[in-house]
This record gives C-alpha cells, sequence and structure tokens, in this order.
C-alpha cells in the first residue's frame, strides 16, 4: 500500500539561487525521511517567468500565444530539472517530468496563455503515469504552470497556475495533504503590506478562502480553489517557518448549491435619504433591529436605498416613522412576503453568463425577481414566497444540481 502522500508545490518566489534550491531540498529530504510519499510540483525560478515573456515580446512583438507558451515553458523545465539534480544528490530518487515526459499528467484545453485544465483526462493521466511511479518509490518533480492541450501543444494556465497544478494533483492523488511552499508563514488578516499588525489565520473553509481570493488576496489564486475536493487539504507555509505550520483550507466540498436563505423578507425603498452614508445605515440598522429584523442586503446611490430585510415586526412603521419624524428621507414603501434563495459554488463570478443562467428561466416561466445581489462564490436572488419552490426547482434544473 502507499505510504500517506504529501504533494509539495515549491514556488518561484522562494527560488532565486543555488542557497535557495539547497533550502528546498532540505524540506523534501525531511518530509521524506518522515515516512511520506511526496509529489514536488515546481514554479520557475523568481521572475525568470516575466522576463521570459519580456523578452520573447521584444524579439518578436507579433509572436503567437502558442510561442510565447513554448517559449515560457522553458522556465518551469529549468527549475523541474535543478530541483530533481539537487534532490536526487540526496541519494532520493527523484525523476523530473515535463511535457515532454512520456508520464506528463496535466492536461489542459488549446486556450494558450490561459488554459484550463481537462480535470478527467488528467485524473486519467495520473493513474496511468504518476502512481505507478511513486508505487516504485520514486518521487516525481513536475512543472507546475503547464499543460498539454488535446492536439500535443504546450500551454500554461495563467496567473496561480502552479498552484492549481498542486491542487489538482493532490485531488487526483487522494494526497493527505498539498502544502504550497510560499515566502509567507501563513494566510492573513489582511495583506502585510497595506496593513498594520496582521494576524496569521490558521484555519479557513474552502468558501472562506475562495471569497478572499476572488476578492484580490494574493495568497492563492481563485482559479486553484474551484478545484479543492472534500477531504484534501491545502496548507499555506513557508520554508523559513516549517512546513507544517501555517494556514490550513478545510477542502470542504464547494459544488454549486441551491437553496432557500430566508423567508419572509421584504423589500423597503427609501427615496430622498438624507445624511452621510454612514449615519444613514446606523440609524436603519438599529430600526431594524429594534423590531427583530436583520438587514441582508442594502444599496444605495445619492437619493435613494433600497434594503432588504428579514424579519421585523411593524417595520415599516418604524421605518416611517424614522423617515417623516428624524428627518431621515421623503418617503418609504416596501413590497413583503419574499424568499432569499442563495445559490452557491465555485466559480461563479468567473463563469461567463452564470448570471443569465439563473435568471432567464425564471423569466421564461413568468417568475418575477425582486433583486438579485452577487457576493464572491455566491448569488442570491428574491422570489416572492409563493414562487419559491417552483423557482427552486427550475434554478436546480438550470444548474444540473442534483
Amino acid at each position: 500500500s502507499m505510504k500517506e502522500l504529501l504533494v509539495l508545490k515549491i514556488g518561484g518566489s522562494i527560488l532565486d539561487d543555488e542557497k535557495s534550491v539547497k533550502k528546498a531540498t532540505d524540506v523534501v529530504e525531511d518530509v521524506v525521511k518522515k515516512g511520506f510519499s511526496v509529489v514536488v510540483i515546481a514554479s520557475a525560478l523568481k521572475g525568470v517567468t516575466d522576463k521570459l515573456l519580456t523578452k520573447s515580446r521584444k524579439s518578436n512583438p507579433n509572436a503567437s500565444p502558442e510561442t510565447i507558451d513554448r517559449i515560457l515553458s522553458t522556465g518551469e523545465r529549468e527549475s523541474v530539472r535543478l530541483l530533481t539534480d539537487a534532490i536526487c544528490a540526496r541519494k532520493i530518487d527523484a525523476i523530473a517530468i515535463d511535457p515532454d515526459s512520456p508520464y506528463w499528467p496535466m492536461m489542459t484545453d488549446g486556450n494558450h496563455l490561459d488554459a484550463e485544465p481537462l480535470y478527467d483526462k488528467t485524473e486519467f493521466r495520473v493513474e496511468e503515469g504518476i502512481k505507478p511511479l511513486i508505487e516504485e518509490g520514486k518521487l516525481p518533480v513536475i512543472c507546475g504552470f503547464l499543460g498539454r492541450s488535446p492536439t500535443g501543444e504546450v500551454t500554461t494556465m495563467g496567473r496561480g497556475g502552479s498552484d492549481t497544478t498542486a491542487v489538482i494533483i493532490g485531488r487526483c492523488l487522494r494526497a493527505k495533504e498539498i502544502i504550497l511552499v510560499k515566502d509567507v508563514d501563513a494566510i492573513f488578516s489582511s495583506d502585510p503590506d497595506k496593513v498594520d499588525n496582521p494576524v496569521p489565520i490558521e484555519v479557513l473553509d474552502s468558501e472562506e478562502a475562495y471569497a478572499l481570493a476572488s476578492g484580490g488576496a494574493k495568497f492563492l489564486h481563485a482559479k486553484a480553489l474551484r478545484y479543492v475536493n472534500k477531504g484534501v487539504r491545502i496548507r499555506i507555509a513557508s520554508i523559513s517557518n516549517g512546513i507544517f505550520h501555517g494556514t490550513v483550507i478545510d477542502g470542504k466540498e464547494m459544488d454549486i448549491r441551491v437553496e432557500k436563505a430566508d423567508q419572509d423578507v421584504s423589500m423597503i425603498t427609501i427615496i430622498g435619504v438624507r445624511g452621510s452614508e454612514k449615519d444613514r445605515v446606523q440609524l436603519l440598522m438599529q430600526r431594524c433591529e429594534d423590531v427583530g429584523g436583520k438587514i441582508i442586503s442594502l444599496t444605495f446611490d445619492s437619493m435613494a436605498m433600497v434594503a432588504y430585510v428579514s424579519g421585523g415586526v411593524g417595520l415599516l412603521n418604524h421605518i416611517h416613522d424614522l423617515v417623516v419624524n428624524v428627518g431621515y428621507g421623503k418617503a418609504v414603501t416596501d413590497f413583503g412576503g419574499l424568499t432569499m434563495i442563495v445559490i452557491k459554488g465555485r466559480a461563479l463570478e468567473t463563469s461567463p453568463g452564470m448570471i443569465q443562467r439563473t435568471t432567464q428561466p425564471l423569466a421564461r416561466d413568468g417568475i418575477n425577481i425582486y433583486g438579485v445581489i452577487t457576493i464572491a462564490s455566491s448569488i442570491r436572488i428574491f422570489v416572492s414566497n409563493d414562487q419559491e419552490e417552483k423557482a427552486i426547482t427550475l434554478l436546480k434544473t438550470a444548474l444540473e444540481v442534483v
């Protein structure tokens, strides 16, 4: 039987000279000595990809995406060979695997410079090629970032491509953990370059990590997180702090789900709103809380505000009092009896046409939509209570949710 397997992704940010290659090799040797099977995914050395891109564009401004991908691939090929040689020097049976290798696993579509992985084909290649190597006691060192298209051309997977390689290979091999070795010790409460005293986070679930990555956090590209699967943990760690420390992303499923989240929602519209945004929000929140209501969403422009509020007894009266007696605005109206349906899942906001896929089936069936809100990897749709079941069924069918 196979030993417990770790996939180590060695990032380019920590590979910039012989000394750093030695440090990375020390880590690999240490993990092997602890009794794990190991697969290494390697990025190009620090700055190499950018240099190759600049050189290729200077030498031929009209170079095709296919040509640029071939040139860029030399960065990963070089780092994989350097690491493989260094690991072999420690009497570990490492094998370099680049897109020309018969064992190459990573299959993608033909979209050069930003290729999408073909998961099923990759899984087959991992089963046929990589798994037997591990069972023979070899340590595969695989180029990150790169793929091969169905026609055999070398592709690159865009920003964060090596992380995507590591997550997919780790998932295919059912690894105990995918450890992304970077130049930071963990994921922090905010960008350490932009805020004072950021705090390291110990654990994130997949949806939290996806929301952060989609919102611009640079610890891991959202594309990689789309391939997280149940039971596969990702760890963000550094060499300096030890690779068994850092932030763990727990590997919860992120498949698309359609759920009824809140019933008894009212859409409150206030016109002629006065005061600063902060005052407006605080006053409205306080009035809603006073009657047991909860604001789900709030949007406003210079003169109007629309709030979706869950619950609340006598809510319109309370807000009308705020408008008339406190001078909050000119008039208020409400539309009650709404249900919020939440669609969650990986890659919703990066999948073209997802809003249309959710709204068009409802429109075709005569279901009125009272609001659509997108937040990170979720879409929230408001429909009347008496049409919620029909709407949920239509949405599950449209999104192929089982």
